[in-house]
């Protein structure tokens, strides 16, 4: 079956959920291998602009970097090998997740903006979970500058600075 490429130099909305809605990460040592899967597969290949590791389901905003084909390809095995370990340690077998990893190009700026927001507030709008200080997010790491894989600056700079992107999270929070 053929994947379809993301297009260098490109901005999409990554994300799935697991088959039948069940979860896909059980414990924080699921997300940190996650975490480091998606470094290991996707370092220098994409550039990330925001993420969020629910229970069920994940977000990735990214840059494409590298070429297409070779992009893709590095989803689909990084995809692959954490549903390999996760599978082994939790002793089940079958597809993890619901089907390809879904994918939705961002076609303007003002939408950029607004899906970094989005992804950045899913612990809250899914389960009511401080967005603030939710472990498995980006907002967190932006705000405290401490996360490699992350495009902070460029993160800023599309918000104008970190009291903006700070100020439009609060106001969207309580819309």
């Amino acid at each position: 079956m053929k994947l379809e490429t993301l297009e260098k130099d490109c901005y999409y909305h990554i994300y799935n959920r697991g088959i039948n809605r069940s979860n896909i990460f059980s414990n924080a040592q699921n997300r940190e291998y996650f975490l480091k899967q998606y470094r290991k597969y996707l370092s220098g290949k994409v550039s990330t602009f925001a993420y969020c590791l629910l229970q069920n389901h994940f977000h990735f905003v990214v840059r494409v970097e590298g070429e297409s084909k070779e992009v893709t390809q590095s989803f689909s095995n990084f995809f692959n090998s954490y549903a390999k370990a996760f599978n082994k340690a939790e002793d089940r077998s079958g597809s993890l997740f619901e089907k390809r990893f879904r994918k939705i190009k961002v076609d303007s700026e003002k939408y950029l903006k607004q899906l970094i927001i989005y992804v950045n507030l899913n612990p809250q709008i899914h389960f009511g979970e401080d967005f603030k200080n939710y472990s498995y997010s980006s907002y967190k790491e932006v705000m405290n500058g401490s996360f490699s894989i992350l495009k902070t600056e460029e993160i800023l700079n599309i918000f104008g600075d970190k009291v903006n992107f700070q100020e439009v999270h609060d106001i969207r929070r309580l819309s």
